[in-house]
C-alpha cells in the first residue's frame, strides 16, 4: 500500500512496527561507514604489483631523467602519453600532478585568484566572483569555492546534465560569473552522463567573462558498473571545433583506479592555458612523484590495459550496487517513498527521500552505527533546499554489511516518511 494513502492508524501501527525493527538494530553495536566513496580491500589489492615494477632497477625516464631525481616539474613524457588518451588531449595539453585532482583544481582556481588566467585581472581583484554548480553535487568542488569566498549559484541536474538553458543565460549576462563545475560522465552522487547536446552546449558557451572556465572534472571517465557503458563527447575537441577551445580544463586522475592515496592527477587545456599554467607551477614545485608517475606507466603498459584493469572493479562493486538498488525497489518501491538513481557507472546512488526527511533519516541511521554522507552535503553550503538528498556510497563496505546497512536504511526511511506525513 502506498504510504500516503495509509489511514492515521494505519501510519501509527506502521511506524511502530519499523520502530521496533530499528531498536533491534541498534541493539547489534553496528559500525559501519559508507560515508565517502573508498574503493574496498579487494579493489585496493588489484594494484598490489605495482609495488613490484622497480624491481628490474629501471629508474631512467625516455626524456633521459632518473624520476628519483629533481626536475620535470610537469610530468614525465611518457607519463603524459598515457594519460592524455585517459583525459582526451594532446601530450602537449597536459599537466601531470600529484596524487590528488582536488589539489590540482584547488590549485587552478588559486592561480586565478593570485594571477588571472591568461593575462585577465586577478580574480581577487574583482568585485565579486561567483561559480555555477550544478546540484545535487560534489562536496568537495563546493568548500573549494566556499575556501576562496566565491559566491555558487545552484543550477539544477536535468536527465542530459545541468539545465543548459539557465547556464547559457546566466553567463551571457553576468560578468562575475568566473567558472562552472562539472561531473560530466556518471555524476557524483546522481551518475549521471552529460548528453552530446549538452556537452556540444558547454563547448559553445559565449560567457561574458572572458576568463570564465568550465572545471570539468571526468573522475569517473572510465569508472563502468556494466557491459554496456555510457560515453561521452570530448569538451576539449567540441571546443576547438566552436573555436572556444581556451573555455575548459579537464581533471583526472587514477585514485579509484590503482590506490587513492598514491595515484597520479591529471589536468588537461588547450596549450595556451597549459602553457600559461606551467609557469606558475615551477614557482611553486620542483616536481611531483615521477617515480610514481613511471610506476604507472610501467605497471599498465597500455590504455587498453587500464581499461582491462577497470573490469576488474566492475566484477567487485557492481554487485554492491546492484544490492542497493534491488533494496530500495524492493522495500520502498511498493511503498512510493523516494526516488533513486540506477547509475550505469561512478562511485554512488542518489537517494531522494520525501521532503524534510533527509537529515532525520542520516539522524537515525547515525544513531544505530551507519555512517552516510551528511544530509545536505551535496548543495552549496551544505543547505539542500528541500532537505530530501542523500548520496549512498555501496563500494567499501562488504556485501554482507552493506546487506545490514541498507537493511538499516529502509528501515530509517520508513520512520521518517511516516513521522513527516502524521505531523502533516
Amino acid at each position: 500500500m502506498i504510504l500516503s494513502q495509509m489511514t492515521k492508524e494505519q501510519l501509527v501501527a506502521f511506524r511502530d512496527e519499523n520502530e521496533k525493527l530499528y531498536n533491534d538494530f541498534r541493539g547489534k553495536g553496528l559500525c559501519l561507514n559508507m560515508a565517502r566513496g573508498n574503493p574496498c580491500k579487494e579493489q585496493l589489492e588489484l594494484s598490489v604489483d605495482m609495488l613490484r615494477v622497480f624491481d628490474d632497477g629501471e629508474f631512467m625516464s625516455e626524456c633521459g631523467t632518473d624520476v628519483r631525481n629533481y626536475g620535470v616539474p610537469d610530468g614525465i613524457p611518457e607519463a603524459k602519453k598515457f594519460f592524455s588518451d585517459m583525459i582526451g588531449v594532446g601530450t602537449d595539453e597536459i599537466i601531470i600532478f600529484g596524487n590528488s585532482s582536488l589539489n590540482a583544481m584547488f590549485w587552478a582556481v588559486q592561480c586565478a585568484f593570485n594571477k588571472g588566467v591568461l593575462g585577465g585581472k586577478p580574480w581577487s581583484q574583482c568585485e565579486k566572483v561567483r561559480f555555477l554548480c550544478p546540484v545535487p553535487g560534489y562536496d568537495r568542488h563546493f568548500k573549494v569555492t566556499q575556501f576562496f569566498g566565491i559566491e555558487m549559484i545552484n543550477i539544477p541536474m536535468t536527465s542530459t546534465g545541468p539545465d543548459m538553458d539557465m547556464i547559457e543565460e546566466l553567463v551571457r549576462n553576468d560578468e562575475s560569473i568566473k567558472g562552472v563545475w562539472c561531473v560530466p560522465q556518471y555524476s557524483n552522487p546522481d551518475g549521471i552522463s552529460y548528453s552530446d547536446e549538452t556537452v556540444k552546449r558547454f563547448a559553445a558557451l559565449k560567457p561574458a567573462a572572458k576568463d570564465f572556465r568550465i572545471f570539468w572534472d571526468n573522475a569517473y571517465c572510465i569508472h563502468h558498473l556494466t557491459d554496456d557503458p555510457v560515453y561521452i563527447l570530448n569538451i576539449l575537441e567540441e571546443a576547438k571545433k566552436a573555436g572556444n577551445e581556451d573555455i575548459v580544463y579537464v581533471f583526472g586522475s587514477t585514485s579509484k583506479i590503482t590506490f587513492p592515496g598514491a595515484g597520479v592527477a591529471v589536468m588537461g587545456g588547450s596549450k595556451r592555458n597549459i602553457d600559461e599554467l606551467k609557469k606558475f607551477l615551477g614557482i611553486s614545485i620542483i616536481s611531483y612523484d615521477k617515480m610514481n608517475q613511471l610506476r604507472h606507466v610501467k605497471f599498465f603498459g597500455t590504455f587498453e590495459n587500464m581499461l582491462a584493469h577497470m573490469k576488474k572493479h566492475k566484477a567487485i562493486i557492481a554487485p554492491k550496487f546492484r544490492l542497493v538498488c534491488d533494496k530500495l525497489s524492493r522495500e520502498l518501491g511498493p511503498l512510493g517513498i523516494g526516488s533513486w538513481t540506477d547509475p550505469k557507472g561512478g562511485y554512488f546512488i542518489s537517494f531522494n527521500a520525501p521532503d524534510g526527511c533527509a537529515k532525520r533519516i542520516v539522524q537515525l541511521c547515525s544513531e544505530a552505527g551507519v555512517t552516510l554522507t551528511g544530509a545536505g552535503a551535496t548543495f552549496p553550503y551544505g543547505k539542500d533546499p528541500d532537505d530530501r538528498n542523500i548520496r549512498i556510497a555501496p563500494t567499501y563496505p562488504p556485501l554482507e554489511d552493506l546487506d545490514k546497512a541498507m537493511e538499516l536504511f529502509v528501515i530509517c526511511v520508513k520512520i521518517a516518511a511516516a513521522e513527516k506525513l502524521l505531523a502533516e
